[in-house]
C-alpha cells in the first residue's frame, strides 16, 4: 500500500519517521509533505496513494476522485466538514476521523477565553504596558454564572465539567441529550439557552442545520452582559451580525477561535475590528499533548484498516 500524508501532524520529524519506519517495515510506501492547499498539488502528490492522511486541509472531490487507487481517508481532525465526503462516498473510499484527540485542550481554551474576557485580561494586560491602571477595567468573576453549551458531545461534556468546578450553572443544549447525559448539566431548549445564559460556548459539528445558527435573531435573545465562545466552526455564526452585537452593545464580548476560512483573515474581518473580541488563529485543538494523542489516533486508525477493520468510522 503507498501511503500519502499531504499536510504536517504537529509532531516532531523523529516521531514521525518512528511511524513510517513501521509501516516501511511491513511492506508498505509512506511519503510525507507539507501543506498545500493546491487541488493540482494535492493531486500530484497523492495520485498513487491506496491511503491519504490530512489534518484540516481542504481536500476536493476533484482530488478524491483523481487518486484512482484511493481506498481510505485518515483525517487527524475531529470535524469532517473539509473534506468532500459525497465524492468518498461516490468512489467506495472509507473514512476515519481522531475522535477525542483535542477534547481536553478545546476545553481549556474556552474556559481561558471564557477567564479572559471576564477579567479583562487583554485590556489590563495593554494598560499595565503603557505604564497605566485597571481603572474601569474591574473584571467578573466566573463562580456563580450560568454558562449555556450547544453541543454537549466530548467536548462540550469536558467544557461543561470544567465550568461546573468553577462553580458554574451549566445548562446544556443538543440533539439527544437522553443519550449521553452529563450530570450537572440542565438541558434546555435553544431560545431559553441564549435568554438565560451568562456565557454561551458553541461546541456542535458544522452541519446544513448548524450553518448560520447563531444569527442576528438569536443573537438579539441573549444578555447585554453575555459573552459568546465559538471553538467549534466557523460559519454556525454569523460574523457581521455579530460584530454589530458587539459594537452596538449588545453582547458584552466574544472569543472566537474559528472563522469562515482558515486564517490567514482578511484583515478586514469584521471580528478583527469588533469591541471586546478575543481572536485566536484555530489553534483550541492544538497543544503539544494534543498533537501527540492525534498521531497515536491516526497511526492506529490506518494498522486497524490494513488488518481489514476500521477505528473511528466515518464512511
Amino acid at each position: 500500500m503507498k501511503i500519502v500524508l499531504l499536510e504536517s501532524l504537529g509532531i516532531s520529524q523523529e516521531v514521525l519517521e518512528n511511524y513510517a519506519n513501521t509501516l516501511r517495515s511491513q511492506g508498505h510506501e509512506f511519503a510525507a509533505y507539507e501543506k498545500d492547499t493546491s487541488p493540482a498539488v494535492q493531486l500530484e502528490r497523492a495520485k498513487d496513494a491506496d491511503i491519504l492522511m490530512i489534518a484540516n486541509m481542504p481536500l476536493s472531490g476533484e482530488v478524491i476522485r483523481g487518486c484512482k487507487n484511493l481506498k481510505f481517508i485518515d483525517v487527524a481532525f475531529t470535524g469532517v466538514d473539509h473534506v468532500d465526503l459525497e465524492a468518498a462516498k461516490e468512489r467506495g473510499v472509507a473514512v476515519s476521523n481522531a475522535s477525542g484527540y483535542s477534547n481536553e485542550s478545546v476545553a481549556e481554551l474556552t474556559l481561558c477565553m471564557m477567564l479572559s474576557l471576564l477579567r479583562n485580561v487583554p485590556q489590563v494586560e495593554a494598560r499595565c504596558r503603557q505604564g497605566s491602571t485597571k481603572d474601569g477595567l474591574v473584571g467578573r468573576e466566573l463562580k456563580g454564572k450560568t454558562v449555556g453549551i450547544i453541543g454537549v458531545g466530548a467536548i462540550g461534556a469536558r467544557t461543561a465539567q470544567l465550568c461546573l468546578a468553577f462553580g458554574c450553572k451549566v445548562l446544556g443544549y443538543c440533539r439527544h441529550p437522553e443519550k449521553n447525559p452529563v450530570p450537572g448539566v440542565t438541558y434546555v431548549g435553544l431560545e431559553e439557552l441564549l435568554k438565560s445564559s451568562d456565557i454561551v460556548s458553541l461546541h456542535c459539528p458544522q452541519t446544513p442545520e448548524t450553518i448560520g445558527l447563531i444569527n442576528r435573531e438569536r443573537l438579539a435573545l441573549m444578555k447585554n452582559t453575555a459573552i459568546l465562545i465559538n471553538a467549534a466552526r466557523g460559519p454556525i455564526v454569523d460574523s457581521q451580525a455579530l460584530a454589530d452585537a458587539l459594537n452596538e452593545g449588545r453582547l458584552a464580548g466574544a472569543g472566537i477561535d474559528v472563522f469562515e476560512q482558515e486564517p490567514p483573515l482578511d484583515t478586514k474581518h469584521p471580528l478583527l475590528h469588533s469591541k471586546n473580541t478575543l481572536v485566536t488563529p484555530h489553534v483550541a485543538f492544538a497543544s503539544e499533548e494534543s498533537m501527540v494523542m492525534r498521531a497515536e489516533i491516526v497511526f492506529d486508525n490506518i494498522q486497524a484498516w490494513l488488518n481489514g477493520s476500521q477505528k473511528n468510522i466515518i464512511l
